[in-house]
């Protein structure tokens, strides 16, 4: 794309760096995107359950893409850039040649499910929710960096980093300056401690952590150093980082308590704005830092739009993600017929990592057409199983209700599985026109730190509605049709 001469100090750096793919997307000054690049990520399986990327891989491509994006463009003319990425995956380095000591752990691993099991029976899953908003699971950071540090050989002797994937990124930008993450990184650790935003000494002494390898903790908007010159051709500093979750929920605009947003990339990630208070969830959600210093309650879903890569990759019966709408509208009424993603467990409110994936109801005239259905209606059950919780902690918490579901990600694009989604839930939905909002959130964190927005409510007047989908079934029918969800979850545990 040609972009046009700038003013200075006119244009705004974000990478975002996914589960699945790498991407750098360089906007103007006023949060509008100008140009894209992306790269695939590799997905490394070594065993049954374990995720792994090359830390190599992830950093060479962060490079690619900066550069990509900002051909024609003079680095000095660039305000800031913001980091986002995928949380809870996380890796360890040598301080003395940056060299990362084995694959990163990705944040759907389940290695850790028996440590988990283990700390559960002994009674300390209460004690660490307290400190950190989180329940025992693998899906955390701290039974990975356990793992890293009890199962990678050659470590004596070595100064070790620990960090999680935008710390990575931070170190690489810097040429090892700067060691840092942000706070809603951290808050994904369970090692964090909420209430006293600072690294928690006990849980460091429970899962073997030593301090001294542990990133600085910074608020997402601030002064995380500058990139290396050679790099990008000029210092750009980076001034804004956030979790991809949290990045999201700034680039939606969520500000207010009860404000709410739901990502569909290869998970489903629904936060909740609950303001300055910290949160305690009664209902199987977990508590989580956004930024600005303000708290979320989330719900996270492991398998959203991966169920459709397996439709395509393994069953071979999509060719892409745009096809599913088209075949969801040809599907013929299959009266309980269910399929529930559990390829890596199941994630909030059930937090089962045993639970393995299921279709439930099969006859002899289920088709493809039905079963692509069955997986679109997974992920809308799975998001009304959030919003459930959601609202009781709402309701214990005295806080206002649900207004609508903010959504974006990639499945959004997808106008039948919206209305779906509306339907299903009984909640407005509302797609914005930008719909890649985690990385415009961490455009705008890092504009906000450069002066390019004066506050959130400047931020907010730019958030644009591209459509609103109301729910047009009737709710007898909906809450049927859960209740059957309910059972088949109950079948797979």
């Amino acid at each position: 794309m040609a972009i046009s001469r700038p003013t200075h100090k006119s244009f705004l750096l974000a990478v975002d760096q996914g589960t699945t793919s790498t991407r750098a997307i360089l906007f103007d000054g006023g949060a509008r995107p100008l140009a894209s690049h992306v790269i695939p990520l590799r997905q490394i399986y070594p065993a049954n359950g374990w995720v792994e990327h090359d830390p190599g891989e992830i950093w060479q491509a962060a490079l690619a893409c900066c550069r990509a994006v900002l051909k024609g463009v003079a680095p000095r003319d660039v305000a800031g850039i913001g980091i986002t990425n995928q949380r809870e995956t996380s890796l360890i380095w040598d301080r003395n040649t940056g060299a990362a000591l084995h694959n990163a752990i990705v944040w759907q691993d389940r290695r850790g499910a028996a440590r988990c099991a283990q700390l559960k029976k002994r009674g300390l899953e209460a004690g660490i929710t307290r400190k950190t908003g989180l329940l025992l699971d693998p899906y955390f950071s701290a039974t990975k960096l356990e793992w890293l540090l009890q199962n990678v050989k050659g470590l004596k002797g070595r100064e070790l980093a620990f960090g999680t994937i935008d710390s990575w990124l931070i170190w690489n930008l810097t040429r090892g300056q700067v060691h840092a993450t942000d706070v809603t990184n951290a808050s994904r650790t369970m090692l964090w401690n909420l209430k006293t935003r600072d690294w928690d000494a006990a849980l460091l002494k429970l899962f073997g952590v030593p301090r001294a390898m542990l990133p600085d903790v910074r608020e997402s908007c601030g002064d995380f150093g500058s990139t290396a010159p050679l790099l990008l051709g000029a210092p750009i500093p980076i001034l804004g980082v956030a979790g991809d979750q949290q990045a999201a929920s700034f680039g939606q605009a969520c500000f207010k308590p009860g404000d709410v947003k739901s990502t569909y990339g290869t998970g489903c990630f629904a936060l909740v704005n609950t303001g300055k208070t910290v949160p305690h969830s009664r209902n199987r959600l977990v508590a989580t830092a956004l930024a600005q210093k303000q708290y979320a309650v989330e719900g996270s879903i492991f398998i959203a739009g991966a169920v459709v890569q397996w439709l395509r990759d393994e069953l071979g019966i999509v060719a892409g993600a745009p096809d599913t709408a088209a075949m969801a509208k040809r599907a013929k009424p299959a009266e309980g017929l269910y399929f529930v993603p559990a390829f890596t467990g199941l994630g909030a409110p059930y937090w089962d990592p045993a639970a393995r994936g299921a279709i439930l109801g099969l006859t002899r005239d289920v088709g493809k057409n039905e079963i692509v259905r069955a997986a679109l209606d997974a992920v809308c059950y799975q998001t009304r199983d959030l919003l459930e919780a959601m609202r009781k902690d709402m309701r214990a918490a005295g806080l206002t209700r649900l207004r609508a579901l903010k959504v974006d990600g990639g499945m959004v694009a997808n106008d039948w599985f919206c209305q779906r989604l509306a339907d299903l839930t009984g909640l407005a939905v509302e797609r914005p026109r930008v719909t890649e909002t985690t990385a415009l959130g961490a455009a705008y964190l890092a504009g906000l730190g450069a002066g390019l927005f004066k506050n959130e409510k400047d931020i907010a007047a730019r958030w644009a509605l591209d459509r609103r989908f109301t729910p047009q079934m009737l709710r007898r029918e909906r809450d049927q049709l859960y209740a059957g969800w309910v059972r088949a979850v109950a079948r797979v545990q």
